[in-house]
């Protein structure tokens, strides 16, 4: 018979080699938390159980005889930052210890904030990467850790992304109340509604039979009638014409017009650079030129497209042409670029006549702008001179209800562009109902294309919920659970899918 002896993990260790840690097992993670390259200051973020371990092996004393006490947690103290292996001083630097849950991550939590120079952050990044329980945090890890700690829910970590993208003030509100929680407690009270309402059936359903049956249908025609105002309260948010998500990702705003009419010039005069060439040559541009920029506070995505005209022999320029529809096309806003000199004549009587080129009259829509430039090579002309003869050209296509604001200015002389300018901030905050002094009621709920999906869904139970007789209301109670459902998925509950989670938190930088 063998005898079996005691094993003991500290026996034999030395003879075998121990296995490098898996990225399950590294919990510990680390990253730059501010961007790249020279400045004062950079913010290197570690988070994990090991957080405290970090803070003894990769940082001392500045003073070498002084006691190294305990971190003290949410202190700022002026520390060393040293290689863990050789104990080379890396740089000094203030480092701050969070003990969780009293962190971003709920997690323990130690930051280091060191200067910010390339072969500095380079050391001290490779200098973590000695330590076996660290590893290099993915995109996003910091941020998906507060959301699995709870400390933030979906839509907190969607504006705490757009807050940080944020180029605009129109974008920063609306990221703010997203970020702040202002737009989840939204819609927690759409849920409560429908939760309010499934209690309501759930109460008829265990106490129904102590109801005659006229009473039964009473109280059923009252959920259904709680359910109906539910529905049109989520209608009301998506009947937006996708005013949130425009207002966080840009509105796009297409120049168009007939070629040589200033559609480039008017983009240089936007931009404030030479962004695009400008020539007398007809079909100079060729492709769709795009920039971002801030119009009254608010995110515009504009788009210069190539002179659009039929009749050319040019293959490319009439692939720039098309280009040009689809961009118009696709557009939110357009600006249709007319030259006064070639749009307006005088009859033989002395009446102003407009002329808009059938070329250009297919890519008219709803709300398109009418500039009209070169004011300067057409003296004594104002916008009112025309606008009555203009109206008159679109009435005779059948759009005359279709262009809503004109304007008359010359870039090449500045006249009336500032009045164009300001008119056109004055347009797109009136489109896209922004104001600086918006309050929460009016800021937009929707601001995501997947909160759109669920509140559609939501609307659709809901639907579902009233079509169910007063026979199956065990079955129509399901149908406003799987309402309130949809709604909690919007900020992360009943949420279980890898795939959502993963294309939010993906699109994170590494440090965040």
């Amino acid at each position: 018979m063998v005898k079996l002896q005691q094993y003991h993990p500290s026996a034999n260790t030395h003879s075998f080699p121990q296995p490098t840690p898996s990225d399950a097992q590294r919990r510990t993670i680390y990253a730059l938390s501010t961007p790249p390259g020279k400045g004062g200051v950079a913010v290197i973020r570690i988070s994990g159980p090991d957080a405290f371990k970090v803070w003894q092996a990769a940082t001392r004393v500045v003073r070498p005889r002084a006691a190294d006490k305990l971190p003290v947690p949410w202190v700022a103290e002026l520390r060393e930052v040293i290689d863990p292996v050789t104990r080379e001083k890396l740089d000094d630097g203030l480092v701050l210890f969070f003990k969780g849950p009293k962190s971003f991550t709920t997690e323990d939590v130690l930051e280091l904030q060191v200067h910010s120079g390339r072969a500095v952050l380079s050391s001290i990044l490779q200098a973590l990467s000695k330590l076996p329980y660290c590893r290099p945090a993915q995109a996003g890890e910091f941020t998906r850790r507060a959301f699995e700690g709870g400390r933030l829910d979906l839509t907190q970590v969607e504006g705490l992304r757009d807050l940080i993208d944020a180029e605009t003030e129109a974008q920063r509100r609306v990221a703010v109340n997203s970020a702040t929680g202002v737009q989840r407690a939204r819609f927690d009270a759409l849920r409560a509604q429908i939760l309010d309402c499934l209690m309501y059936v759930e109460g008829f359903i265990d106490f129904g039979e102590d109801v005659d049956e006229l009473g039964q249908e009473e109280m059923f025609e009252q959920a259904c009638a709680r359910a109906q105002e539910i529905i049109a309260s989520i209608r009301l948010h998506l009947s937006d014409n996708r005013r949130g998500e425009i207002l966080r990702t840009g509105i796009k705003l297409a120049i168009f017009g007939p070629p040589n009419a200033g559609k480039s010039s008017l983009f240089n005069f936007l931009a404030e650079r030479d962004a695009a060439i400008i020539s007398p040559i007809p079909g100079t541009t060729r492709d769709v030129l795009s920039l971002t920029l801030d119009i009254g506070g608010l995110p515009v995505i504009l788009n210069d497209t190539a002179g659009i005209r039929r009749a050319t022999a040019d293959v490319v320029e009439r692939i720039g042409v098309e280009r040009a529809g689809d961009a118009v096309g696709t557009s939110d806003v357009s600006i249709c670029v007319l030259s006064l000199e070639e749009a307006i004549s005088r009859s033989t009587e002395g009446n102003i006549q407009v002329k808009i080129p059938d070329d250009v009259i297919s890519h008219l829509k709803p709300d398109t702008i009418v500039l009209f430039n070169k004011s300067d090579l057409a003296v004594n002309l104002s916008s009112h001179d025309f606008w009555g003869p203009f109206r008159l050209a679109l009435r005779e296509t059948e759009l005359d209800t279709t262009v809503r604001k004109c304007w008359n200015i010359s870039i090449r002389t500045g006249e009336g562009t500032q009045e164009f300018v300001d008119g056109l901030a004055s347009f797109l905050k009136e489109r896209y109902a922004y104001s600086e002094n918006m309050s929460l009621d009016e800021s937009p709920l929707v601001t995501q294309a997947r909160h759109r999906d669920y509140l559609e869904s939501a609307v659709k139970h809901l639907e579902d919920f009233k079509s169910f007789p007063l026979s199956q209301i065990d079955i129509a109670a399901e149908s406003l659970r799987y309402a309130a459902r949809a709604i909690g998925a919007v900020s992360g509950l009943d949420v279980s899918a890898e795939e959502v989670l993963g294309a939010i938190f993906s699109s994170f930088c590494i440090g965040k």
